[in-house]
């Protein structure tokens, strides 16, 4: 079998078992699990081998007329290079990941087969991003993903936190995704081709018009694909969909997807240095301020969002100095150890029967109820605060040292002052996210008060012999499996990506590793400091709603969890603790963090308000002006009509006298007409 035939099976079995999943879900309900899980599984053995074969070396380019447009052509077309081949195992690994996770998390949801069909669906949209070679077949991909995320946010459609989230994420995205069309076309229009290979050409012999405009159009999609600032928004709201999905798209798929796009055609961005110092402005913002957000929020699941949010930064940060394969590194590792820490955040919702960490504070034994989880989410947690020798000190280093490059004078294809820009925020952020990392650990894991929910039994199993986690193996496997590269693939992978990316080195440098090491280190003691002097006030406020069924379906205590929040607590993403670090490291900034800065209530300022007021406006026109000389239109008519139905008596004497009459009318005005003349 051909490459070729390989990497086009790649993104069509997950199609194939979504619609095959979708058609047998209600008559023959036995084969859900294996079509969700096996599709994926099969291609990612598919993608590992495309990528054995393509090794890194010459691009493997294929592509047949898709449809005749005109002057400019749209082909179906793959394009795989190093990049594109090791994101596409990315994307398969993390998704039978979560298919296989999913089959004991929701393994008591009556919607299970749609949503396993949605999540192949998405998955599928994903690898045809990666795996495309034209343009066009690329935004068909990436609308896709959109729908599958406006679903599956909304999974839990009995909440109304999913309900809103799920189109709040549909209509953010569309914000960005009309100026992400526009640029395409205009893209596709100068270099005379939506090929992805033959723009790229056009961009090295100069053939771009408007570099600097198509630059900034493909950007605003980018942002709101990516959640980056000012379209991030979108993103912490939606934790109220399952946690898998959450992991999905965290991890491998949505919010990966404006990032792969932007190291794919990254030339034609360093084409506007414009663009370049807009694009560093943009990941050092988002960085700086989705890493304050983290450190006050108090839904898990929030936290880590934010954290998404602040790590894709990182990645634009590198693509803003020019680096792509730097940037495309630290998404490979994100995406295993993201992926592996939400799910193990859905273990713990299940066993705390809540998503608060408030609640979860005052929870003495935890980590005893869910240790794989515990242990697990250890290693992803100290990855994400890019502490050697896990895999997210690498990829980080290689962002903080292509930083430093472009910022010490080396040449590049971007700006000085970007790769300053760009290396303060990171080291920064640097400091945050071993705060909040810290942070979501001592709450999660050092609670001190009440036991645990059915931590009792839970122990009475140990002495046993039994196992003391209630969580399905399928969950706790998972768990293990994205442990080993959350651990060891930055330090097995810094060495050998350069031959698939661009060849320059990933190595950490010595004065950036320092420097973001001790800042992390820092940023983990002052906030362990900060939790000691809290954690005397924590008695006096009371759990809040805990909704524990430890026996029960994890999707249920998700959805019990979520809906819970905030009629305990007054906010969706806050609790009034007095015993939250985050308070004494924040200060006064601590109300602004939590709001996220307050940035929804100023777009309903400058958005919503304006388009209820005029929609308000046009309805007041239709109904009050409009349909009232409609009205008038019809009032004549109207009256005509009535004074002719009088006159319709049914009486046939009546009609001959005047018929008669009408006869000696007309007889004595001719007559008189004729006299005349």
């Amino acid at each position: 079998m051909t490459t070729t035939t390989l990497a086009a099976l790649v993104p069509l079995l997950p199609f194939l078992g979504a619609v095959a999943g979708l058609l047998l879900g209600r008559t023959a309900p036995g084969f859900v699990r294996p079509l969700a899980v096996l599709p994926p599984l099969a291609s990612l053995v598919l993608a590992a081998l495309v990528a054995v074969r393509q090794g890194g070396g010459r691009a493997v380019d294929a592509s047949t007329l898709l449809t005749p447009t005109g002057s400019v052509p749209v082909d179906l077309a793959l394009h795989i290079d190093g990049f594109a081949a090791l994101v596409a195992i990315l994307v398969a690994f993390v998704a039978t990941c979560v298919q296989i996770y999913s089959t004991g998390y929701l393994r008591d949801d009556p919607r299970y087969p749609s949503y396993a069909a949605l999540v192949s669906l998405f998955t599928s949209a994903m690898l045809l991003v990666v795996y495309s070679g034209d343009l066009i077949v690329l935004l068909v991909g990436w609308e896709v993903m959109g729908i599958c995320s406006y679903f599956l946010v909304g999974h839990y459609w009995g909440t109304p936190e999913a309900r809103a989230a799920s189109l709040k994420a549909f209509l953010v995205t569309k914000l960005g995704d009309v100026p992400f069309l526009i640029g395409l076309f205009a893209l596709g229009t100068d270099a005379g081709s939506f090929r992805i290979t033959r723009v790229l050409g056009a961009v090295a012999s100069g053939g771009l018009g408007h570099p600097t405009l198509i630059a900034l159009l493909l950007l605003a999609g980018v942002a709101g694909k990516s959640a980056q600032f000012p379209l991030h928004t979108w993103l912490p709201d939606a934790m109220a969909g399952p946690t898998p999905v959450s992991a999905l798209i965290h991890a491998a798929t949505m919010v990966a997807a404006g990032v792969y796009f932007t190291a794919r055609l990254l030339p034609v961005f360093e084409a506007s240095a414009a663009a370049m110092t807009v694009l560093a402005v943009m990941a050092a913002v988002t960085m700086l301020g989705s890493g304050l957000a983290a450190l006050v929020q108090d839904d898990i699941k929030r936290v880590l969002a934010y954290s998404t949010i602040g790590q894709l930064g990182y990645m634009t940060g590198a693509l803003a100095v020019g680096d792509r394969g730097a940037a495309v590194f630290h998404l490979l590792a994100h995406g295993a150890f993201k992926a592996l820490l939400f799910l193990a955040a859905g273990a713990v919702i299940h066993a705390a029967g809540t998503n608060s960490l408030a609640a979860m504070s005052r929870m003495s034994h935890l980590r005893d109820r869910v240790p794989d989880a515990f242990w697990t989410m250890t290693v992803a947690l100290l990855a994400l605060a890019a502490i050697p020798p896990f895999s997210g000190f690498f990829s980080k280093e290689s962002v903080l040292g292509a930083a430093e490059r472009l910022a010490t004078g080396h040449p590049g294809p971007a700006p000085g002052a970007a790769g300053w820009i760009v290396l303060v925020a990171a080291l920064a952020t640097a400091l945050l996210t071993a705060a909040y990392a810290t942070r979501l650990w001592l709450l999660a894991f050092r609670g001190r008060g009440a036991e645990a929910p059915d931590l009792p039994q839970a122990l009475n199993s140990v002495r046993a012999g039994e196992t003391p986690t209630r969580q399905p193996l399928t969950m706790t496997v998972v768990l293990w499996v994205l442990a080993v590269p959350s651990l060891a693939f930055g330090a097995l992978a810094y060495r050998t990506l350069p031959g698939w990316f661009d060849g320059r080195s990933l190595a950490p440098t010595l004065l950036t590793s320092i420097l973001g090491t001790g800042l992390a280190v820092v940023g983990g003691l002052l906030t362990y400091g900060a939790w000691q002097r809290a954690a005397a006030r924590a008695p006096r406020v009371p759990l809040g709603a805990v909704a524990a069924h430890p026996e029960g379906d994890a999707g249920l205590v998700e959805a019990e969890a979520i809906a819970a929040h905030e009629p305990a607590y007054g906010d969706i993403a806050e609790a009034p603790d007095p015993a939250d670090p985050g308070r004494l490291l924040l200060g006064p900034l601590y109300g602004p963090a939590a709001a996220g800065f307050h940035l929804d209530a100023v777009y309903s300022a400058l958005f919503v308000r304006p388009v209820l007021g005029a929609a308000s406006l046009v309805r007041f026109l239709d109904r009050e002006v409009v349909d009232t000389y409609v009205r008038g239109a019809a009032a004549l008519p109207r009256l005509l009509g009535a004074a002719v139905r009088r006159a319709q008596t049914g009486n046939v004497q009546t009609y001959v006298s005047a018929l008669l009459a009408g006869t000696v009318v007309l007889t004595v005005a001719v007559l008189l007409v004729a006299s005349g003349a």
